[in-house]
């Protein structure tokens, strides 16, 4: 193919979003053939269950994406994972389309035919098959928290920084659709609309205990139980721990134990911190020090916290606080006003903080002024151009750029709410130094920064470490 026809092309895909000088270097050679319009990013996605689904549904829609396989450590779900991209093609016309299984991701990352992975498995993994993707040269789409804890961060950044590959954390509140809201509000903070920023309000919902005490089960049979608990502590089988074995739906019981996600402060906070910090410009940033409390559950299948509130202190003195009673969202607080963003009537479960009453309060956007969301001028700070999260993701891939949500800002709103559910374990206040990613003076809390691994497979390090990554 003529490289203009080539770079049309490529405008065309794109919506005519960016212009490129030269061809990125780390597109796939197969994509640059005579019948480049017709070739597509090849994507696996590892992990079908509720998130996963969601995921590959959406990478299905994206023009520049082609599913061609899927990889699960359980039977039913990478069978449902098969059948549910099989099923698109076939309804888009496409017949006798065969989308390829993987129970080992490793078989994944050694496939040539694949060139990017989606990773949809529970938190305390994210870490390890990411950075294992990034070394074998695929390009990344990781859910958030990016990884389940700090030091996990730090060595992904390091993995994708030496391999150079394009990865985007599902931080999907940085894209334009479906929730709008966080960009406008961030973008009017970080332009002066509130004047100065003072106080930034935060609600991330609510987990409650399951009311179900600890009961080891059998393993079922469709469950590769060993390397699902990969590096988490060894534990015998509970459903309740793991997903529902009938059902993709519902929200799986790993999200509430704190051996495999550390609750609400991570789920949630991942996504809430993470536009605080962009509005205020510390997304490269964090606090200058941290004072969690939290209750956790106790005598039950489910360990997380439940109440919390914590109280960061970031540069120029502005106050960030998480709070079990507040509203699902961000509020900003400035000398000149407030502005407030949510997603609008959805909610993170089902205990989450009642919506004041009123139309006007379910408004996903809000401001004490209406002169605060009117448009911004020419001048103005404005986030990338994102209609769709995972669209960013390889339209970044296309053009050889970061994407909206990469790794070196999405580690920073990891670190931040992982350094809280340190506060809220250890019961005080904290000292974090963001430039060493160390705690100040404390050897404790730094100790909570990593965890040893359950076996030396599931050591991420000794990836990275054969990897030649220091």
């Amino acid at each position: 193919m003529k490289s203009q026809s080539r770079r049309s092309f490529i405008k065309t895909s794109l919506g005519g979003t960016f212009g490129f000088a030269v061809l990125p270097n780390l597109i796939p050679a197969r994509l640059l053939g005579a019948d480049a319009p017709s070739k597509k990013i090849a994507v696996a996605q590892i992990g079908c269950g509720r998130m996963g689904r969601s995921d590959m549904g959406n990478i299905l829609t994206e023009p520049l994406a082609r599913v061609v396989a899927v990889c699960d450590l359980d039977s039913k779900r990478l069978a449902a994972g098969k059948k549910m991209a099989e099923d698109f093609y076939a309804e888009r016309g496409e017949s006798g389309v065969k989308v390829k299984t993987f129970h080992d991701y490793h078989d994944v990352l050694a496939s040539p035919e694949i060139d990017a992975v989606v990773v949809t498995v529970p938190d305390h993994s994210h870490a390890r098959l990411a950075i294992a993707a990034a070394i074998a040269g695929k390009h990344v789409y990781v859910q958030k928290p990016v990884t389940y804890n700090i030091a996990e961060a730090i060595g992904l950044r390091r993995a994708v920084e030496a391999k150079k590959i394009i990865l985007q954390t599902g931080s999907q509140q940085r894209s334009e659709r479906p929730w709008g809201s966080f960009r406008k509000a961030s973008e009017a903070v970080r332009n002066g609309r509130i004047g100065q920023l003072k106080t930034i309000k935060i609600g991330v919902g609510l987990d409650k205990a399951s009311g179900h005490a600890p009961a080891p089960m059998p393993v079922p049979e469709n469950l590769d139980y060993e390397h699902w608990l990969g590096s988490a502590p060894e534990q015998p089988y509970m459903e309740r721990r793991g997903h529902p074995q009938n059902s993709l739906e519902g929200r799986p019981g790993w999200i509430t134990t704190e051996d495999f996600g550390l609750g609400m402060i991570t789920n949630w906070g991942a996504h809430h911190v993470d536009i605080a910090q962009w509005a205020m410009g510390q997304e490269l940033g964090g606090p200058l020090t941290i004072d969690a409390q939290a209750d956790f559950m106790t005598n039950d299948a489910w360990t997380v916290h439940t109440t919390y509130h914590v109280e960061m202190l970031y540069p120029k003195n502005v106050s960030v606080i998480l709070d079990n009673t507040f509203e699902t969202g961000i509020r900003f607080e400035g000398d000149e006003g407030w502005i407030f963003c949510t997603r609008g009537e959805e909610k993170v479960t089902a205990s989450d903080p009642n919506t004041p009453a009123g139309r006007a309060a379910l408004l996903p956007l809000r401001a004490s002024d209406k002169k605060i969301l009117a448009p911004l001028g020419a001048d103005a700070v404005r986030w990338m151009p994102s209609k769709t999260h995972h669209g960013n993701w390889l339209e970044s891939i296309v053009a050889n750029r970061q994407p909206i949500a990469p790794i070196q800002q999405s580690a920073r709103s990891l670190e931040a709410c992982a350094a809280a559910w340190i506060s809220m374990k250890l019961k005080r206040k904290l000292t974090w130094d963001a430039a060493t990613e160390r705690f100040v003076g404390d050897d404790a809390a730094n100790a909570l920064r990593g965890r040893k691994a359950r076996k030396p497979e599931y050591d991420f390090e000794l990836v990275l470490k054969n990897a030649g990554i220091a």
